[in-house]
């Protein structure tokens, strides 16, 4: 299928399902880029560095199911099942190995994926990765919302009220607000698009639903991290870490922790950067990768 808004072709892949993707094209000799977006996201989160990346790599966003325009159906959206469908995408539909370029959950995803299956993954690019860290106090706006998803029915009514009560546009700012997004500073194509995104999602509780298994799984693995822990300790491509000082919802002290721990890892701390860095600065991070990607000696297809 296309879509006529979007900065690329977009199609549907059947993984189990409808698993939907933005192919932005790209050189056929250059790496093939896969984006992975995290919690609440979807395709969009990349529309402002995509098209910048396809000059230099052949680049895909992947909607996990739940999100975006997959829509959910009968299946799990836990950390697992979404590294699972990953794996899939990167076998059936890429088919080759691929630099993984995953943020928030999206970067948990990724680096799972790379430790589970290092063979589908040449490198790996993690923005403010949902990763544990130090005992920390957290932002309480954060803990909040947090803890209203976490607790069954609870979280659930949350997301109905909130519904009921505001516009599509106020989700998409209080989500930007959330993630330490000044909402004024996004492109205003880029907020009417994810307004236009909620307003056509036909499974509307299937997707609440959905978000909620993934918020909760990804609080089970922060919470007993140690599968997490020997994924990142045995993973052994390239990898580049960016993480904004003003994350709120994984402090920096998390990434420098991980940084410390992982020395071969590239670290990029930014100033006065939230926890979406593609949104925040764009031209920026397209920098920040493409010399990575150069200095990881990754511009070019495996043989």
């Amino acid at each position: 299928m296309d879509d006529d808004d979007t900065p690329g072709r977009s199609r549907t892949a059947d993984l189990d399902g409808p698993v939907h993707y933005v192919d932005f094209g790209g050189p056929d000799d250059g790496p093939v880029v896969v984006l992975v977006h995290g919690l609440g996201g979807s395709h969009l989160n990349w529309d402002l560095v995509a098209p910048a990346l396809r000059a230099h790599a052949r680049v895909m966003a992947i909607d996990l199911p739940g999100f975006g325009r997959s829509e959910p159906g009968g299946r799990r959206a836990s950390v697992p099942a979404n590294v699972a469908v990953l794996h899939r995408f990167l076998t059936e539909v890429v088919g080759e190995p691929a630099v993984l370029v995953g943020n928030s959950m999206g970067g948990m995803i990724s680096i799972l994926e790379t430790g589970e299956h290092p063979e589908a993954v040449r490198g790996l690019v993690l923005l403010d990765p949902a990763v544990p860290g130090p005992r920390r106090t957290l932002d309480p706006l954060v803990a909040v919302t947090f803890a209203l998803y976490a607790i069954p029915f609870v979280g659930e009514r949350f997301l109905w009220w909130r519904r009921q009560r505001t516009s599509a546009l106020v989700r998409v700012h209080d989500m930007l607000e959330l993630v330490g997004v000044d909402p004024e500073q996004v492109p205003g194509e880029v907020i009417d698009r994810s307004v236009t995104l909620i307003e056509e999602r036909r499974d509307v509780q299937g997707m609440d639903k959905a978000f909620l298994a993934a918020a909760r799984s990804v609080l089970r693995v922060l919470a007993d991290p140690r599968r997490y822990r020997a994924a990142m300790a045995s993973i052994d491509v390239p990898v580049l870490l960016v993480h904004g000082d003003r994350d709120r919802l994984v402090p920096v002290q998390a990434a420098r922790d991980i940084a410390q721990q992982h020395p071969g890892w590239r670290y990029a701390e930014w100033a006065d950067v939230g926890h979406v860095p593609q949104l925040q600065d764009p031209e920026r991070l397209v920098t920040e990768v493409l010399d990575w990607l150069r200095d990881a000696a990754l511009t070019r297809r495996p043989a």
